[in-house]
């Protein structure tokens, strides 16, 4: 338990009497029954002394006009918590307005705000967050999280740090170990100017008059229903921008309360750039090539089977020809390689079956255990098409069904983990028209291929092929034109990955659109003259190629220019631009500047392998017996 210093000064104690029944978003403030059979401890520690607050919602309080942006309740949660110098769990950004001699600045610190509605709580697919009746803490367990950042995605308020060193997420813990003795966190202790507070929700501290829910940077609290609330009483411009990278500024406007929206900031001119260093070198990469290796699967078996179910006559040639086995296998490599290339990307993929733990609430959990049945009726399909009896006919069409309803959850939920209110350029359905387009091109061009190469009469499969790559590349151009059209118009954020899109990425955007443009083209040609010859083998060598790059480019634009909804940075700390120059330049091996490289993507298989004989095997083998006898793990 936390040990109270003898001359601990009283403005460091918590000091609530009364509060009130419900906070501004209709939800009780009491949170649970005092008398619970099992009452919260820390560190298995004896009950404290009776707090009668103790099971009421507790947040913090901001006065911006009193941040000076000293960042000591960065050094003291840091210090708190042992964190490495590349991890706060609270930081200080800020946004400015004007200039000389009308310059206003308002500073922002920030931590977790232990929201009504934790979206990092049901998106995380290790349930490795808990929200507690006591003092409404959102607590997370780095031992059990295994480092996929889908938190870090979901919560617009920066407060999940993923380390890319350790490859794990941690976070604010609302220092419940000083609320169980009667103090109040370290950050809100430490605050020279006042700025920080702490107590019962919609309590407005002693010295305040404000209760606001929202200031300028600040974003959209209806995502999660944070606990936090502002004061902030100064004037301020009427265009108050950021100064970190992200292309966002915040505009006052005056016919809804005067609240501050995001608005798109041109920081980077309008020039346009291929951006193919970003790109190639994106920490996402990982997740384009499973996203694509695994469409490019889910829609080849779908047609196969379907097509066989339904007496299409070019889909059943393909079955009883040669080509059949092969390609079966290639889907099958595709699709191993995909997921094992994910895996790894996860900072600690041997922990990749804790993946399962959420399916109640986690898109993710959802969408990995869909993708692991389609593998598994994959795997089982591919093996009994080997024989040729009643038998593995019967077993093939078990495991066919197996695949497809994997495929409609898999697919399914591939696309709804991204559509995350925090991040607009996601939130859209042009997610799935590119999902699902890229299943019928990339599954169609998948079958052409192989069909190509080990079919004799393959006329009539290519041109069917083509014909349903058309169909895929148009479902796409559609979503993105209308997505573009949306995002010109749309929140913020839109407009600044929009932004980013046509300017930083701007000649690798239009080559993916020129390129989609001409695959549609010779598509359609195809599906009505076929190939034949050296130069029908000319032209679909370069449809292949334009089609692989097509595809890639779409992808990794998708994951590398979104914006989320995040608090605003200061010049270097907690900004994306100076943390990329910074890897780039070798100032990260400087520790004090708060950046580390990712380490923990460098694949080491032998101690992988050690530590799954060490640790995880265990772990492995209590996890199968908790399930199995249905208890808590």
């Amino acid at each position: 338990m936390f040990q109270v210093r003898q001359d601990e000064p009283k403005y460091a104690f918590l000091q609530d009497k009364d509060s009130k029944d419900e906070n501004r978003y209709g939800k009780p403030i009491e949170l649970n029954d005092p008398k619970q059979d099992e009452p919260f401890k820390v560190n298995d520690e004896p009950m404290p002394a009776d707090n009668p607050n103790r099971y009421k919602q507790h947040g913090f309080y901001f006065t911006a006009d009193n941040c000076i942006a000293c960042h000591a309740c960065e050094a003291a949660c840091s210090e708190k918590n042992d964190n490495p110098g590349h991890i706060a769990f609270r930081s200080v950004g800020f946004v400015e307005g004007g200039a000389y001699p009308d310059y206003r600045r308002i500073n922002i610190s920030m931590a977790c705000n232990h929201c009504d509605d934790p979206v990092c709580l049901k998106g995380c697919p290790t349930r490795a967050y808990t929200k507690y009746a006591e003092y409404g803490a959102v607590l997370q367990d780095p031992d059990i999280c295994f480092g996929c950042g889908y938190c870090t995605w979901v919560c617009p308020y920066n407060a999940p740090q993923l380390d890319p060193v350790e490859g794990q997420v941690s976070k604010c813990n609302m220092c419940v170990d000083r609320l169980e003795v009667g103090l109040k966190p370290a950050c809100v202790s430490a605050c020279l100017g006042k700025a920080l507070e702490f107590g019962v929700v919609e309590n407005t501290p002693e010295g305040r008059f404000q209760l606001e829910f929202e200031i300028p940077g600040f974003p959209d609290t209806s995502i999660t229903h944070p606990n936090i609330r502002f004061q902030q009483t100064k004037t301020l411009n009427r265009e108050m921008k950021r100064v970190d990278s992200t292309p966002i500024k915040y505009h006052r406007d005056d016919a809804d309360d005067g609240r501050y929206k995001p608005e798109l900031d041109e920081k980077h001119g309008k020039s346009k750039r291929w951006g193919l260093k970003t790109l190639l070198h994106s920490h996402e990469n990982a997740h384009v090539m499973f996203t694509l290796s695994a469409q490019a699967v889910m829609g080849a078996f779908v047609m196969l089977v379907l097509g066989g179910l339904f007496n299409v006559d070019d889909i059943i040639a393909v079955k009883q020809s040669a080509a059949f086995i092969p390609l079966l296998l290639i889907m099958f490599v595709l699709m191993g390689a995909g997921l094992y290339k994910l895996n790894m990307h996860l900072g600690k993929p041997h922990r990749f079956y804790r993946g399962f733990n959420n399916l109640r609430h986690s898109p993710l959990s959802r969408e990995i255990a869909g993708v692991s049945a389609f593998f598994a009726g994959l795997a089982g399909y591919t093996l009994f098409s080997f024989f040729d009896n009643g038998l593995s006919h019967f077993l093939a069409g078990v495991f066919a069904a197996l695949g497809l309803l994997g495929f409609v959850a898999g697919s399914w939920y591939m696309y709804k983990l991204y559509r995350i209110k925090a991040r607009p350029f996601w939130n859209h359905w042009q997610t799935a028209s590119s999902f699902y387009g890229s299943m019928l091109s990339l599954g169609g061009l998948l079958i052409a291929l192989v069909s190509s190469l080990f079919m004799d009469n393959n006329m009539g499969v290519i041109r069917l092929m083509a014909l349903v790559i058309a169909i895929g590349l148009m479902i796409e151009a559609i979503g993105l034109f209308v997505h573009s059209h949306y995002l010109k118009k749309g929140p913020g954020e839109g407009q600044a990955a929009h932004y980013e899109q046509t300017t930083t990425f701007g000649k690798s955007y239009r080559l993916r659109n020129m390129l989609l443009a001409v695959n549609i083209t010779l598509a359609l040609i195809v599906s009505m003259t076929g190939l034949s010859g050296i130069p029908g083998l000319l032209i679909g060598a370069l449809f292949t190629l334009s089609m692989l790059v097509m595809a890639y480019l779409g992808r990794i634009i998708f994951y590398a220019l979104v914006i989320p909804t995040t608090m605003p940075g200061a010049f270097f700390w907690k900004n994306k631009g100076f943390i990329e120059h910074a890897r780039e330049s070798g100032l990260a091996d400087m520790q004090q500047l708060g950046v580390a490289y990712e380490r923990h993507h460098k694949f080491d298989l032998k101690a992988l392998m050690q530590t799954i004989r060490e640790n995880s095997l265990g772990d492995m083998i209590a996890h199968a017996k908790a399930v199995i006898s249905g208890r808590p793990f």
